[in-house]
């Protein structure tokens, strides 16, 4: 059972144009790729960024709520039950999605918060040109 602070603060959560979101945005019109469809309901798992005609989805994940496999992020000391069961939900819906994506012949891109960071960018947005110049 989740307390009604932590429910009242999942609640709060943003789902869609989040600041990671935001800033891959950002770089695919600065590397000239505009003309993305956010949050399409026609592609499957419904991809942050879609772009129907090359058949290329971007799911751009929050390192704790998709449970990074790069940072490994701490899970919270408390209701641990819950939020294992929550954090491995996720992350079998996020790889249903990914596979009926690939099986309908798309190309997946999984962009973590953590690729983000000044440290990494250059190297997200080398990936980002290299997947849709393709």
């Amino acid at each position: 059972m989740v307390s009604e602070a932590t429910r009242k603060s999942m609640r709060s959560n943003k789902g869609t144009n989040t600041k990671p979101e935001q800033v891959v945005r950002k770089i695919l019109r600065k590397l000239g790729f505009p003309g993305y469809r956010l949050h399409w309901k026609k592609a499957k798992g419904r991809p942050d960024i879609a772009y129907p005609g090359r058949k290329v989805a971007i799911f751009v994940n929050g390192c704790f709520w998709h449970d990074c496999p790069h940072c490994k992020p701490a899970h919270p000391k408390t209701n641990t039950e819950f939020w294992e069961t929550k954090l491995r939900d996720n992350v079998e819906r996020d790889r249903r999605a990914v596979e009926a994506l690939e099986a309908e012949g798309w190309t997946v891109v999984t962009v973590w918060e953590c690729e983000l960071k000044k440290t990494r960018i250059e190297h997200t947005e080398r990936y980002l040109y290299s997947v849709l110049e393709g």
